[in-house]
């Protein structure tokens, strides 16, 4: 049968003995051999080094010849011309001339104004919610009533505006603000 190991007592332990020093366990001659294995392979990495250098060819010392002219060899009909030196000649021609530039005038700023449109509701009480929103940040919005074809619409503006950055910046500060939907147009009446 089994035993049982919940019923067990444990076996009691001898108490040590006061004042008793172990003996120090012999070494083995494990560090011995890991020495000599240490050693003999360094001593074999500088005999390969030595060797290596006793190997190698010397480098022989090589007397400067005196330099004689070159004998001119027969010129070959296929061989190219010499390379030309380059001459800047246009620096000189260049030296006192003035350039002029014909700006045209402001031909790219609109006729029209731009405006920006944040949101366009069937309610007035939403397009007053939004402009108050606007007006948290700083800028000034209108509500304009609108008759569409599909009925009565209440649009938030901003604007007008000169340029397209002015309009810009404004969307920018809207979009820090949570406001994504904004677009800008040129301004309708």
């Amino acid at each position: 049968m089994g035993r049982d190991y919940a019923n067990s007592k444990p076996k009691p332990r001898k108490p040590a003995k006061r004042g008793a020093r172990k003996q120090p366990q012999p070494r083995q001659g494990f560090p011995v051999l890991l020495l000599v294995v240490v050693v003999t392979v360094v001593a074999g990495f500088g005999y390969f080094l030595w060797s290596l250098k006793s190997s190698a060819p010397e480098a022989e010392v090589v007397q400067p010849q005196p330099q004689t002219k070159p004998v001119p060899q027969k010129k070959d009909p296929n061989a190219l011309p010499p390379k030309p030196k380059e001459e800047w000649t246009y620096l000189k021609e260049l030296e006192n001339k003035q350039v002029e530039v014909d700006l045209p005038e402001e031909s790219n700023k609109p006729s029209r104004p731009y405006q920006m449109q944040c949101g366009s509701f069937r309610v007035q009480s939403q397009a007053d919610e939004m402009k108050a929103v606007i007006a948290f940040q700083g800028l000034e919005a209108q509500v304009r009533k609108v008759q569409g074809t599909s009925g009565v619409w209440y649009k938030v503006v901003l604007g007008p505006y000169d340029s397209k950055r002015d309009a810009e910046r404004q969307r920018h500060v809207l979009q820090r603000a949570g406001l994504n939907g904004c677009m800008i147009w040129f301004w309708e009446d």
